[in-house]
């Protein structure tokens, strides 16, 4: 059950004339606790989920869903359901269907250190910004684009790209990013004294401002780096893309 006094909720609805086909939205805000140790998953069908990183301590969950009509809006029903241990978002197409014109965009603002159970989107993009807690992320079609992030982030996408802008290697952390048909592309905010870095692309080229140990002349290409301690993990692999590991400018 919700306490009153955490959560606050409002739906706006926009009316659709009777007899005229339409695009109708309603949108939803509720904010819930989100103490250490309490988790938060977010599953759509299609649309765009946000995490965003802050210095608060509760979760603002916006969910906006949209459809060509008010009655189709049916099709993607919302459920947040908020316990003790775990908040559950989900916005998913009734009877399986995958219909692009009914969409559901989801924005969390959330504890920077947050644990993010996981995130699964079918179609659309995810995008994690300011964000240093724990999170996996998967998108089946479609990106998943990070900026200023760090700590334990595993990222995959099926038919698509992982962009990381601004990344950080942070104690026990962990980046762990995925693609079976699409590119890799890590920018990191700074060079890592420690690190343990091990690239693999089945089909497809790998260029790093790190040097690499590489095997790249037949099969699938790999490259490896050992950096100070060894630790964190950099671990990077894609089926057909391409894997770029960059540096800032000195």
């Amino acid at each position: 059950m919700v306490l009153a006094a955490a959560v606050l909720a409002s739906i706006e609805m926009t009316a659709v004339a009777p007899g005229r086909e339409a695009d109708a939205n309603d949108r939803r805000t509720q904010t819930v606790s989100l103490p250490a140790g309490k988790t938060l998953s977010i599953d759509i069908t299609i649309g765009v989920v946000r995490i965003e990183g802050s210095e608060r301590e509760d979760a603002e969950i916006i969910v906006e869903r949209r459809a060509p009509n008010a009655a189709q809006l049916e099709r993607v029903p919302l459920t947040i359901d908020d316990t003790a241990a775990r908040v559950n978002v989900r916005a998913l197409q009734t009877e399986n269907t995958t219909d692009p014109a009914i969409r559901a965009d989801v924005t969390v603002r959330l504890p920077q250190s947050a644990t993010v159970d996981h995130v699964l989107v079918l179609e659309g993009r995810i995008a994690i910004t300011g964000f240093n807690g724990r999170i996996g992320a998967d998108i089946r079609r479609g990106s998943i684009d990070g900026k200023d992030v760090s700590g334990t982030l595993r990222l995959e996408a099926g038919i698509g790209s992982v962009t990381l802008t601004g990344a950080r290697l942070s104690a026990n952390g962990l980046l762990r990013l995925r693609a079976f048909n699409g590119d890799v592309r890590l920018s990191l905010a700074e060079r890592p004294t420690d690190a343990r870095i091990l690239a693999l692309a089945l089909n497809g080229p790998i260029t790093s401002d790190i040097p690499l140990t590489k095997r790249d002349t037949w099969g699938p290409r790999w490259g490896e780096a050992t950096l100070g301690k060894g630790e964190p993990v950099i671990s990077i692999d894609v089926v057909t893309g391409t894997i770029e590991i960059k540096l800032p400018d000195p």
